[in-house]
This record gives C-alpha cells, structure tokens and sequence, in this order.
C-alpha cells in the first residue's frame, strides 16, 4: 500500500473511531433516551457509510463497484434519516412524529432506500477513468434519492433552527454550536462529493467522505465540554480511548504481511471495545456521584427547613410559656390569700377547693418552667452557678416540699439521709429542680402505697435514690425515657405532664458530671431512679 493509501485509511480510520465512540458515549450517558438512541443510530450509519464510501473507490471490478456504490447511497438515504430523527428528538428523552411524517415521509424514505439497490438508480458501471474513478450510468430513480436527500437535510436543518429560536440559556447555545456543525460538515460533503468531481472532475477526496463530519464531532464534542452536557472526567477517558484506538490503528496500517495485520486488527478492535466499556463505568460513577450531589443538597435544604421550624417551634414554646405563666402565678397567689387567711376565714370547702388550685397552679408552673428550661437548653443559654453546699440539706428540703403532696394523697413517705453531712460542688437550684421533679412524679404516678427518698455516700460518690409503689416503667418505654416529650403507657399520658422533666433532669446531671438512671420491674411494679454526683 502506497502512502497516499495509508494517509487515507489513516484519515478513515481516526474518523470511523471518533464517530463510534462519541456514539456509544452519549449512548451510554442515558440508554434510555430517544435523543441518545438517535444520536448511536447516525454515529453508526455514518461510520457504515464512510467505510463502504472508501471501499467502493478502492475496488476495480466494475461489478464489485456497483454493489458497493449502491450500498452507499443506500446508506446515504439512512445516514440523512438518521439525521433528520436525531433532530427531531433533540434534546428530549422521548418523540413523537406527526401522523403526515409516519404516513408520507417514513414510508418515502423506506421506498428510496429500497431503489437505490436496484438498477432503477444506478443502471451500471461504464468504465473507469484514468482517475481510477468509475463513470456511472444513473437510472430516473436518482431524481427520488436526491429529493429525498435534499427534504431530509433542509427540514432537519430548519427544525433545528427554530428548536434554537425557542430555545433558552444553555440550550440556545448547544443548539448553535450543533448547527454550525452540520452546516459546516454538509459544506464540505456538498464541495468535495459533488461541486469539484461534477465541474474539475476532482475526484480525490471522495473516498473521505467521512473525514467531513469531523467538524460535526467537534462541534458537538465543544457543546458536551464547555457546556457540560457530559463531565471532564468522562471527556479525559473517552480521549484516552480515542488515541489509543488511533495508534493501535497505525499499526494495523504499517503492518507488513497478512498475520500481522490480523493481529493488529484483532488489537484494534478490543482497544475500542475495552474502551468503550471503561468509558461506559466511567460514565456510572459519574451519575452515581450527580446523584449523591443531589441528595446531599435535597439533604441540606431538608435540614435548613427542619433548623427553622426547630427555631420557630423554641420561639413558640418560648412566647406560650411567658404568656401561660403570668396568669397562672396570678391564680397561684389568690388562692394563697385565701388560704392564709388574708380575706378571713372561709369554710374548709372554699379552703379545700384553694389547696387543690394551689397545687394545679404550682404544677402548671412547673411545666411552663420545663418549657422554658428546654428553650433554654436548645439555645445553650442555660447558666450554671456552681457552689459548695450541704446535699443533705438540699435532699431534706426537697422532702419537706413534696411530703405534703404525698400525704394529701395517703402516701406513706420515707426520706433517709446519713448521720455525717454530705457536701457537693455544684448548682444547687438546678439541682433542687431535679429532686424536685423525681419526687414530684413518683407523687403523680403513685395512687396507693409509699414514695421513699434516701441518700447515701459510697467512696467518692453521692447517691440519691427515688423510689415509688406506683404505675412503673414499661419495657418498651425505657429506652426512650429521658427524651424529649416522652409520656410511657396510656395510662400515665392521663395525667398533667409534659414529657421534658427527665430529659431536662438529665442535662443538668451531665452539666455536673453526674447521671440519673431509671430502673423498674414493669407496669404496675413502682419505679426507681438513682442520681449520682460526685461529692466533696
């Protein structure tokens, strides 16, 4: 083979390998896609077509001409189908075809392709010019190839351009740089296939008639780029694969017997396929990361919302509670008037009924305190001030308190304290509150039987323990005791209460770097919780 013969093999092989891999490319970027397929279907005809456009100016048996020249314009007619639907389905993942193009265009096309592999378009091969070109005799079907050829190309082209017109941003521009590649790979077929063969009889570059839609390849490889249709990293392996497949093929080109270029053939064509399934793994992990991207913004606008409803919820809670409390205390205050005697004596059912709204104010109190606490704790405004104290004191105090809760109710209440003093570093209101609010709902859980309170001292260790008779802790409510809003069985959600003290309770103990556990047998079986501090 001579080396105007390499050069144009060469030419015909680095095309046929651009073409097939941008085809398989976008194919792979989304199978499903209609302007996916569309694009594979022209990137395979085109590499059909160039090849069997070389073979045929090759060849120099008349009658091995004229089957070869007629499957190229057999071809012909597909490779502008092919265009035309491409551009039709651009840039959609489906398409539909109006009724007058299934029944006049579709069955047009079908009926061409089918004449042009017959003698009414190409009669036969004459002779052969000193060119080595062959002089064709044409039957009247030609004027059908060529009307259909010419609708085929200028409708595409014109739904092109109005797709454009419509077109908005980013679309408007892959819409232009895809025009100007047709127009500029029809220009040169248009130049070099026809003007200068028909009017210098130049017939030189006919057999590389695919080499003219490199600019086609370029232009829609520009789009995919700059425009990010595809990713770079995808773009870096498909050009990997493109040279590799370009020097496998210069191998097969200077191969010097029938064996190596078998062999080298054989490399050639695993290179494109091994290459086209990296690109095609490539082309998964990138998806797999644009998805992870999304889900990670979905994720952080979910989160941002579920912030602000989380700062609405402590501004609501934080409003109620202040506008709750005011009147409550107010009520509170009254009804220890009347008890005290400040409006005079009153009979013992007036100062019953004002012991029982004493007692609902304090505990209403208590809940838009554990409200504001939570506002509190949310925020990280909760101020500690940590002192040495007497926790005996302050365990005997609370006692004092809550007795009178307990034996209004018929409870028998213990609190057992150690004969020596016990003394602790810490914040003695919060902790009041804690003891205070262990007691407190050992009273309201308690119907019959006897609430214990002892402290006691093990090493370096302060321990206080609440234990009651009462309606206990279910298994399936444990785990969940110390958070947030949490109430137990339906039986205990019967009585006032907010579901924050111990979670509450428990974040002061952590503060202090104590703990409180829970601990009961089961429904119905009491219940006990233990606090442990360290002491001085």
């Amino acid at each position: 083979m001579d080396q105007v013969g390499n050069l144009d093999l060469l030419s015909l092989g680095v095309t046929v390998a651009a073409i097939g891999i941008l085809g398989f490319i976008v194919f792979l970027a989304n199978p499903k896609s209609a302007t996916n397929r569309a694009f594979l279907f022209f990137s395979l005809v085109t590499v059909i077509w160039g090849i069997f456009n070389y073979l045929s100016y090759q060849a120099t048996n008349p009658e091995s001409i004229l089957i070869l020249l007629r499957i190229v314009i057999f071809l012909g007619v597909l490779h502008a189908f092919s265009l035309y639907v491409l551009i039709k389905a651009f840039p959609n993942d489906s398409v539909s075809f109006a009724r007058k193009t299934k029944l006049i265009v579709f069955p047009a096309v079908a009926l061409v392709a089918i004449l042009t592999l017959t003698p009414l378009v190409f009669v036969k091969v004459s002779q052969l010019s000193s060119t080595g070109v062959s002089t064709v005799e044409k039957g009247p079907g030609i004027i059908l190839f060529v009307i259909i050829i010419v609708y085929l190309i200028l409708d595409s082209v014109i739904t092109l351009i109005k797709k454009a017109v419509r077109a908005e941003k980013i679309e408007k521009i892959q819409y232009k740089y895809i025009l100007l590649g047709i127009i500029f790979t029809f220009t040169f077929l248009f130049l070099f296939n026809f003007l200068l063969p028909a009017l210098f009889d130049y017939v030189r570059l006919i057999p590389l008639g695919a080499f003219f839609f490199i600019p086609f390849i370029a232009f829609t490889f520009y789009a995919i780029f700059k425009h990010h249709l595809l990713s770079a990293k995808v773009i870096s392996t498909e050009l990997l694969t493109f040279v590799l497949a370009v020097v496998s093929l210069i191998e097969v080109i200077i191969s010097q017997n029938v064996a190596q270029i078998i062999f080298r053939s054989g490399v050639f064509v695993l290179v494109l396929g091994f290459g086209i399934l990296l690109i095609k793994s490539v082309l998964r992990e990138v998806a797999q990361r644009e998805k992870l991207e999304i889900l990670t913004k979905e994720l952080e606008a979910a989160n941002a919302k579920l912030q602000l409803a989380d700062r609405m919820k402590t501004q609501f809670l934080s409003f109620a509670s202040h506008q709750v409390k005011s009147p409550i205390t107010v009520v509170k205050d009254y009804a220890s008037l009347i008890l005290d005697g400040t409006y005079g004596a009153v009979p013992d059912k007036v100062r019953e009924i004002s012991q029982k709204i004493k007692d609902s104010s304090n505990r209403m109190i208590a809940l838009v305190n554990n409200l504001l606490d939570l506002r509190r704790l949310e925020e990280g405004k909760v101020e500690y001030n940590f002192e040495d104290f007497s926790l005996t004191e302050l365990v005997k105090s609370v006692a004092d308190e809550l007795q009178t809760l307990a034996k209004n109710k018929n409870l028998a209440f213990e609190c057992v304290t150690p004969p020596d003093d016990i003394k602790i570093k810490g914040d003695k209101e919060k902790l009041r509150q804690v003891f205070q609010n262990l007691l407190d709902n050992s009273v309201k859980y308690t119907e019959t039987g006897w609430i214990k309170i002892v402290l006691e001292a093990h090493n370096e260790q302060a321990i206080v323990m609440v234990s009651d008779s009462g309606l206990g802790i279910p298994a399936d409510v444990m785990p969940s005791l110390f958070e947030q809003f949490v109430r137990g069985s339906n039986e205990t959600k019967k009585i006032l209460g907010t579901g924050l003290g111990l979670y509450i309770a428990r974040q002061f103990m952590k503060a202090h770097g104590g703990d409180i556990v829970a601990s009961s047998e089961g429904a119905g079986k009491g219940s006990k919780f233990t606090v442990t501090l360290k002491k001085l």
